[in-house]
């Protein structure tokens, strides 16, 4: 790839069809599969907007969710692909698109230095056979899939019997991807699923082809190191290989957070870039005889490493790849405030464009139960208060993708529910607590929000394709990181601001990303410790401490960094109001 950086998955619906508006740049991003519901919604959208035929597939077909998945995922290729083609076609004049292709590109790539050579070329047959060779070493971007492996509801039929684990929804929807035309990886994120990675071995293109190939390849999203090789060698002995760890931020991320246990990001990348090479050595050791007993031979596959997470300056772009030997970093949420290439309403738009570092803050509002990213102003946190206000608290559910409580009901429900929240609030009123007691286990209960709907209202809205009498409440999970970022951007600026041509925080005051990182740790240890000082176990007690323990190890280690890196913006200073603060936090 020439480009060093990618778009991770952002919500359900922002990402949904970001590909078509990026990847003819040679830029990869991720769509969510996780909504079936909305991928034949966009395929219904898209095949209109380009005069395709289009046959619904309804809810009630047989094997509905993967081959919808499939469906939507064959038609954005086939989009994706004749675009591309079209672009190569192009003259080499300025304003086409197959100039910006070259423009958008790190000053660094060859492809972008040819390129630069080529304008330099008199006219004529030399410059002819120039440019056609940089047609033929332009790629586009990877369409890459995400699925949450934890989130593989078991699903009925109409009668009660269930559909068998192979008809669960993190399973049918890596067999929409699976069955696609698609030559790219399936991003498995939020923690191991057995089922869904063993299932992975029912299909062969995610084994290596006659060529030594891999047609469809495994991405791990990760918090740590530990959990990383743990999940790759479970896969390495069916003979499946991990193409790319994607380290994420436990907590300076958008979406769902995945705290740590105080281990920060910098220590991270640097036991990956110490044991990178061990790690690959090992794992092939156990991948290649998996192989060999499914009669197939054993290739060395790259294994490729990136980082993604509250980065926010080239600066640290540069640094990161650099330092830690990267091949590549994650930009999600400041894509956010990129219409060319994520899809926000105008009117959550221009609220996030004015927001403050204060508007962004982590919640309890995802029914998983995990925390979550949230923004303040959303329309879906007004409709959550105005609902509240009229004695009505919780969400209709309709597509159940969430469902994982069976506290009151034999099937799962969604904590989000109206169900759900109204039998919890009746348990809660029978338990005669105090009233401060009461008011914080309501406020626990009623803070959840639909994210089924609420993720995806904002694409419909853009798009003009919401239905009447459907909930338009919107739902956003940008990363605190989005709090500098001041405007609406053109896909040039935010590039150029990615490879350092241009600076779009300038005079902006805002920490590093190991500082932001640290920081929000640090509060979160405060809160968790804040939330237990009542009822202050000896097993919390221990694990409180260990946190710190982890975090002043952090600490350390940055402090070195900074000996041996002294960069003006990474913060000594606000590193060292950092340990005080958390040298003050007495568990």
């Amino acid at each position: 790839m020439s480009h060093t950086f990618h778009i991770p998955v952002l919500g359900l619906g922002y990402s949904i069809d970001t590909p078509l508006k990026v990847a003819r740049y040679g830029i990869s991003s991720v769509i969510s599969i996780v909504d079936d519901e909305l991928t034949e919604r966009m395929r219904a959208y898209h095949s209109a907007e380009n005069q395709l035929r289009y046959t619904l597939i309804p809810k009630t077909a047989p094997d509905a969710r993967a081959k919808r998945i499939t469906a939507y995922l064959n038609l954005i290729h086939e989009l994706v692909e004749k675009q591309f083609r079209e672009l190569k076609l192009q003259a080499f004049t300025p304003g086409n698109d197959i100039c910006r292709y070259f423009e958008l590109l790190p000053e660094t790539s060859q492809l972008r230095q040819g390129y630069d050579l080529m304008l330099e070329y008199p006219q004529g047959q030399r410059k002819e056979i120039f440019q056609n060779l940089l047609r033929e070493l332009m790629r586009p971007g990877a369409i890459d899939v995400n699925i949450m492996a934890k989130v593989d509801k078991m699903n009925f039929s109409a009668d009660g019997n269930y559909l068998g684990d192979e008809n669960t929804d993190a399973l049918a929807a890596l067999r929409g991807f699976a069955n696609s035309k698609l030559h790219s990886s399936v991003t498995l994120s939020a923690g191991m699923n057995p089922r869904l990675y063993s299932y992975l071995e029912a299909f062969g293109d995610f084994l290596p082809d006659e060529a030594g190939a891999l047609q469809k390849k495994i991405i791990l999203k990760v918090s740590d190191f530990r959990s990383a090789f743990i999940q790759a060698k479970f896969l390495a002995k069916k003979g499946l290989w991990v193409s790319e760890f994607r380290v994420e931020s436990g907590l300076n991320c958008g979406g769902h957070a995945f705290a740590t246990e105080g281990y920060l990001l910098g220590p991270i990348l640097e036991e990956f870039k110490q044991k990178r090479e061990e790690m690959a050595t090992e794992l092939f050791g156990l991948y290649a005889p998996a192989l060999l007993q499914k009669g197939v031979t054993a290739h060395h596959h790259p294994q490729r490493l990136s980082v993604q997470g509250g980065i926010g300056t080239a600066a640290e772009n540069a640094f990161l790849l650099d330092h830690y030997d990267l091949d590549a970093t994650g930009w999600g949420s400041p894509f956010l405030l990129v219409p060319e290439a994520t899809n926000v309403d105008e009117a959550t738009l221009l609220q996030l464009a004015g927001a403050a570092e204060t508007d962004f803050y982590l919640s309890g509002a995802s029914p998983l139960g995990i925390l979550f990213n949230n923004f303040k102003n959303s329309s879906i946190e007004e409709q959550r208060l105005a609902r509240l206000e009229k004695g009505r608290p919780g969400s209709p559910c309709t597509k159940k993708y969430l469902c994982t409580n069976t506290e009151f009901t034999e099937q799962p429900i969604c904590t989000a529910s109206r169900e759900y929240q109204h039998l919890k609030i009746q348990q809660l009123q029978a338990m005669e607590l105090p009233a401060a007691d009461y008011q914080q286990q309501f406020d626990v209960i009623t803070e959840k929000i639909c994210l089924c709907e609420g993720l995806c209202s904002s694409t419909y809205l853009k798009y003009g394709i919401e239905r009447p009498r459907e909930n338009n409440a919107v739902a956003i999970c940008p990363g605190p990181n989005l709090a500098y970022f001041s405007r609406i951007y053109s896909l040039e600026e935010m590039v150029k601001h990615i490879y350092g041509q241009v600076n779009l925080l300038d005079q902006i005051k805002r920490p590093h990303v190991f500082i932001k990182e640290l920081e929000l740790y640090i509060d979160y240890l405060q809160k968790d410790l804040q939330a237990h000082l009542k009822d202050l176990t000896e097993k919390k007690q221990k694990q409180l401490t260990k946190f710190k323990e982890q975090l002043l190890s952090g600490i350390s280690y940055y402090k070195q960094l900074w000996n041996e890196w002294p960069l003006p913006q990474f913060g000594i200073y606000d590193l060292a109001l950092a340990e005080t603060k958390l040298n003050n936090t007495l568990i």
